[in-house]
């Protein structure tokens, strides 16, 4: 049947209830009983805050260890929407016991012979691909019905074993589903005890993806595991390596070796040393032996050990609950060093990007230095600029009337420079064409080293793969021609709007204009700590010569601020060339986001802590009271799985032929305290 509303609320008002029960007999008063679930309460709250920080977490950077990373925060969100929210959420809820295990070990011929049913096709044919099947009782279907454990499976709900050639123990596949690998088949059974609910989980091993990745999931959603292994495969690396993470966050595990042959025991004693040597020392193990099915299930006596086991469980209300707590905080602290891991790989991440803008940042800003450099030193009034300047200045004749007064200097340049006006822009376009030379000489070789810089980070070679980032954009060089004909124009804009303050110079500038522009450009490529000897020589005098022009129309302190102007145009103009080039490379890192990883990991750092103390804190107020919900359960758990009321004659062995009457098999001497962790007996 199933029960309207969330299951989580049930168990909300069971809570409530048992504080007020309990508090007039005086075993656990109101407040003590208040405190415990408000301390819940925050631990939720810091879980639901850290999942949000995980979940906006990325990692992109191929950095040695950041693969491990993006598998631990890929475990740390499942984990959290699979099981641990949902178990803080919902407390009375059933344990979920998760049969797992590798190919061919009879995890659902163990299933089906601890029921009694056929819950569950067996296959010979592997992998087999199929949904998962979670068995329950009837009246504990409300809890599995909704998404409040495995979200991300589909529900398919059917009622008793399934009929027809699907269960045959010849194994004809089972029905095809949409999609098993993201499918979970609910079956209700009265076999099952009320409180218990198992599932049969795809192999650990499979060869398809998806079957491993589901079974590590419901591994990992897992009250406790049921780790099914054989006597021929028990030392597989792949269910190991599994184990060994369960062991990691305290999983409770119970492992069961199928398959074993009469008079080996020396295989579970080899497994019992490998389990105590893994940290699993406190895990049950049970042996069953190799036989014959009967009707598709195991003889009752090959299964006594595990469904007595599971049947005491079941009827033992606290002992669930003390093994689900114990799996639960084990996940807590886990989940916690893989959050503190998690942004340990987000500062390196952070780091990295740093790293990487910095090798662009240098590049380009040496580039920037290199144009600098070379448009102030006089070095482009060499070659084709300094010939065509001195055709349009022609011979010393202008030169001489500066020399002899300002005067004659104002009245000199507008005749000169109206009788000049085809040379002007044969002088504009070498400056130009030189300029040009200089900024894409740069701009490659800021490209060069700042390939090659990422070309030697481990981080910045994956982001290389596909793109030509050695050399300048192909557009390159039409943007830094229209760059500086725009600066061309600044310095022109630049004289005439001095020119325009100036009504002495008014006629003057009306007829000169572009050669004093072209006058500033060539103060500004000799500008460097002023005009020097050296470069005197480079110029042929002739940067002199258009700096006394530029004075003599506008003054000392004018000529310097146009100087100056002019230079910082062109410097902006040069900027905004390289940080485009530049761009192509930071721009793959700001897709990354990896530039927000720093924030990212004192965000992730900060949710940790606040899950710890609220953990530390929860588990302080543990003992308060009873809890309600899980002794309701009690009082419909007495049914015992298929097996556990078996009794052996007592001449007979622990495989004597099932039906014959003996006494019941005492208990495994320590058994809850293996399986609560305690000291081994």
């Amino acid at each position: 049947m199933t029960a309207s509303g969330d299951p989580g609320d049930d168990a909300v008002r069971a809570d409530a209830s048992a504080g007020d029960a309990v508090a007039p007999g005086g075993t656990a008063p109101v407040g003590a009983v208040a405190a415990g679930a408000a301390a819940t309460a925050r631990l939720v709250e810091s879980l639901e805050i850290l999942r949000g920080r995980l979940a906006a977490a990325r990692l992109p950077l191929d950095l040695p260890g950041s693969a491990a990373a993006r598998e631990d925060l890929d475990l740390a969100v499942h984990q959290l929407d699979d099981y641990l929210l949902p178990r803080l959420r919902s407390h009375a809820a059933p344990l979920l016991v998760v049969v797992g295990g590798s190919t061919g070990a009879g995890k659902s011929t163990l299933v089906n012979s601890l029921l009694g049913e056929h819950v569950s096709a067996p296959g010979v044919l592997r992998p087999t691909t199929r949904a998962p099947v979670l068995v329950h009782h009837p009246l504990d279907e409300r809890w599995f019905s909704t998404d409040r454990v495995l979200p991300g499976l589909a529900r398919v709900s059917e009622h008793g074993p399934r009929p027809g050639a699907d269960m045959t123990p010849g194994g004809t596949a089972p029905a095809v589903q949409p999609d098993p690998t993201r499918t979970l088949r609910l079956v209700a059974s009265d076999a099952l005890p009320q409180g218990l609910a198992l599932v049969d989980a795809p192999d650990v091993d499979s060869v398809e993806t998806a079957n491993r990745e589901l079974a590590a999931q419901l591994l990992a959603a897992a009250d406790l595991w049921l780790f099914v292994t054989t006597a021929a495969r028990y030392a597989d690396a792949v269910p190991w390596d599994l184990l060994h993470r369960a062991a990691e966050r305290r999983a409770q595990v119970a492992i069961v070796l199928d398959r074993v042959d009469r008079g080996a025991e020396a295989v579970a004693d080899d497994l019992r040393r490998m389990m105590d040597e893994n940290g699993l020392d406190a895990a049950p193990l049970f042996a069953v032996g190799e036989s014959e099915l009967v009707d598709g299930f195991l003889p009752e006596p090959s299964v006594v050990e595990v469904a007595s086991w599971l049947s005491a469980l079941g009827a033992d209300g606290d002992a669930r609950d003390r093994v689900a707590t114990a799996t639960r905080d084990g996940v807590v602290d886990d989940l916690v060093r893989r959050a503190v891991l998690v942004a340990g790989a987000a500062d390196a991440q952070a780091t990295s990007d740093a790293r990487l803008r910095a090798v662009v940042g240098r590049a380009y800003d040496e580039a920037a230095t290199t144009v600098d450099a070379a448009t102030s030193d006089g070095a482009l009034l060499r070659g084709e600029v300094l010939a065509r300047w001195q055709d349009f200045v022609g011979t010393s004749e202008l030169f001489r009337s500066v020399e002899q007064g300002v005067g004659r200097v104002r009245d000199a340049v507008a005749a000169f420079f109206r009788g000049r006006p085809a040379q002007a822009p044969q002088v504009e376009q070498a400056i130009a064409h030189g300029l040009e030379a200089v900024v894409l000489d740069a701009t490659d070789a800021a490209a060069e080293r700042a390939y090659g810089g990422w070309r030697a980070d481990p981080a910045g070679t994956a982001l290389l793969d596909g793109l030509d980032l050695s050399r300048s954009s192909a557009g390159v060089r039409a943007r830094v021609a229209e760059e500086i004909r725009g600066w061309q124009s600044d310095v022109l804009d630049l004289v005439r709007e001095q020119g325009a303050g100036k009504r002495g110079a008014a006629r003057a500038l009306s007829f000169g204009i572009n050669g004093l522009g072209l006058s500033l450009m060539v103060v500004v490529f000799a500008s460097t700590g002023g005009l020097t000897g050296a470069e005197v020589g480079i110029a042929g005098g002739t940067a002199i010569l258009a700096q006394k022009l530029l004075e003599a129309v506008f003054g000392d302190d004018a000529v310097r601020r146009l100087t100056r102007t002019a230079r910082e145009r062109l410097a902006e103009r040069v900027r905004a060339v390289l940080d485009d080039e530049a761009r192509r490379y930071t721009a793959q890192l700001d897709a990354l986001g990896t530039a927000d990883a720093d924030g990212t990991a004192r965000s992730v750092r900060e949710a940790a802590r606040a899950v710890e103390t609220a953990a530390r804190v929860e588990r302080s107020t543990r003992g308060a009271a009873p809890d309600a919900g899980r002794a309701a359960v009690g009082r419909h758990a007495a049914r015992l799985l298929r097996g556990a009321g078996w009794r052996a004659a007592p001449e007979d062995d622990p495989v004597a032929a099932p039906g014959e009457d003996g006494p019941e098999p005492a208990p495994r001497p320590g058994f809850w305290r293996r399986l609560l962790g305690g000291e081994r007996a």
